[in-house]
């Protein structure tokens, strides 16, 4: 019985949360970008950690994950990363964690086991669908290919499949080197480059176009909507809501529906 009710109670809590979700774009797929802040190694692993942090959301939610670019670190972690999350509402939900994160811990880099603070940029953009007009003409593009980096084998080092390209009047810029075939990274990349000139154009006109976005200075301290602590404390807090949890190890897991829900409560969608 008492499942039965716990069964019911998310459901009522998932139908409630869908009616928040009324946005233009809410249904549509999502497109991912993490970028780590100042500090090398310490925020390129951190951003890492919230890479795996979505990819274990979006597989608890049943969602299909998408690498489009993803550049790896000297030492440890990622310079970068970019990918697809598909599926009904992905946008709607993860949209609540655009913006800074950071990170408090003692560092596994540092030999004298000092504290540090990293941050890392998460930007999410709507995956537009065709049946949406935007004009992308072919002479406002520059078109580069060349060789993948990373994980690949052989063929990464003959092949020259990897393909970034540039939108002139916006200056966007959109790298993608996960597939073997030059035509799908090509592919890819424009759709990030057409999810990306739609949200400008809605932050437009809404009026609230974000300053971190595209601008890694603004990765820092004073922009964070979240904090993770793992030292002298445990805990993560959001800072636009002041919802906290204790369980860091869960939240880092993907467990951050609580946060994603009060966002949206906060802001009727």
């Amino acid at each position: 019985m008492l499942g039965d009710i716990s069964g019911l109670k998310r459901y009522v809590d998932d139908v409630e949360l869908k009616l928040l979700l009324s946005g233009e774009a809410d249904k549509n797929n999502a497109v991912v970008s993490i970028h780590p802040g100042a500090g090398g190694v310490e925020s390129q692993d951190w951003a890492q950690m919230l890479m795996r942090m979505y990819l274990r959301w979006a597989e608890r939610h049943s969602y299909k994950i998408e690498i489009v670019d993803h550049q790896i670190g000297e030492e440890a972690g990622i310079k970068g990363v970019t990918f697809l999350v598909t599926g009904k509402y992905a946008y709607g939900y993860l949209k609540a964690e655009a913006g800074i994160h950071r990170l408090v811990r003692i560092s596994p880099f540092d030999a004298n086991k000092r504290r540090h603070t990293s941050f890392a940029a998460v930007l999410v953009y709507p995956e537009i669908e065709e049946s949406i007009q935007i004009e992308i003409r072919d002479e406002d593009l520059k078109v580069d290919t060349f060789r993948s980096s990373g994980a690949g084998g052989q063929h990464v080092n003959k092949v020259s499949s990897a393909v970034r390209i540039t939108h002139i009047p916006s200056g966007i810029i959109v790298a993608c080197q996960s597939e073997r075939s030059q035509i799908r990274n090509r592919e890819l990349a424009l759709k990030v480059v057409r999810a990306r000139l739609y949200d400008m154009t809605l932050r437009s006109r809404e009026k609230k176009i974000d300053g971190f976005i595209g601008d890694k200075k603004e990765i820092s301290w004073g922009n964070q909507i979240r904090s993770y602590t793992l030292q002298p404390y445990r805990l993560v807090k959001d800072h636009r809501t002041n919802s906290e949890v204790g369980d860091v190890d869960s939240v880092l897991d993907g467990n951050i529906d609580l946060f994603i829900a009060q966002y949206l409560k906060l802001n009727k969608g």
